[in-house]
């Protein structure tokens, strides 16, 4: 029969609370939490094993018809408010578990685009990116010295599904530039500084497409490794825009240059 939780005490709920709060319990269990049917739905299309499934049936409208292998926990209304991480919830939150993806792991295209971010510290705007790049069809995202959990719930939330569609690799930054100069790809850095407009800026060849963080921007390895630096030019009062928001625009720039 399936099993019916309406303790918060249960120790299955506690679990599910530590895995949405504790970077360290993730990694030590190998598993990472996904909240709404899309969400859950692109997860498993994109090949990921959902453990359980947390499922309120009055919230969600009936029953979660099971896709897989995956045990269906149901939850009372009252424990899967406490448990939800959004508002709005469609009442179905699952435990997933974690891929480990390398730089080995991508199969780039003759031409790829990748988005490289330095040391990203907001869940929120790394998810975000990825939604992006989903959008543009960017082959990769590599993040370098990450000061955020790939699993946060956030960045999976923000990114509405987009982080299991788009492969999102991290490692080093010297990791990730051997990379880059190995396969042959264009390296341009998006920076105020010694720079050219991006849209005067050929992406249509092989291209990574580097940014750094919102306060210092990129470290000085990366401006040094640069084949080119590019900037987005800023006509009012600020001096830079958000990183999510920034990466939108080259992006794009490199699928209009494509697609000429």
């Amino acid at each position: 029969m399936m099993e019916q939780i309406s303790s918060a005490q249960n120790p299955k709920i506690k679990l599910l609370q530590e895995l949405q709060q504790k970077s360290a319990v993730r990694r030590n269990k190998g598993l990472f939490v996904v909240e709404g049917r899309r969400e859950i739905e692109r997860c498993m299309a994109n090949g990921y094993q959902v453990d359980t499934v947390f499922v309120c049936p009055e919230i969600f409208g009936g029953e979660w018809k099971r896709k897989g292998d995956e045990r269906i926990v149901q939850l009372s209304p009252t424990i899967y408010e406490k448990v939800a991480y959004r508002g709005g919830t469609e009442g179905v939150i699952a435990e997933v578990r974690m891929k480990e993806r390398s730089l080995a792991d991508l199969h780039l295209p003759a031409s790829p685009l990748v988005v490289v971010l330095e040391s990203v510290e907001k869940p929120g705007n790394l998810g975000a990116v990825l939604r992006s790049a989903d959008a543009a069809g960017v082959d990769a995202v590599i993040v370098c010295d990450p000061l955020c959990d790939l699993h946060n719930p956030n960045l999976i939330r923000s990114s509405t599904g987009a982080f299991f569609s788009v492969p999102c690799i991290a490692c080093s930054s010297e990791e990730c530039m051997s990379f880059l100069k190995q396969k042959n790809i264009r390296i341009l850095t998006a920076q105020l500084q010694d720079s050219s407009l991006y849209y005067d800026t050929d992406m249509r060849s092989a291209t990574a497409l580097v940014m750094g963080t919102e306060a210092t921007g990129l470290t000085d390895q990366w401006r040094q490794v640069a084949d080119a630096h590019i900037r987005i030019p800023m006509l009012g009062i600020t001096d830079s825009l958000n990183v999510a928001v920034s990466a939108a625009i080259l992006m794009y720039e490199a699928v209009r240059q494509r697609r000429v």
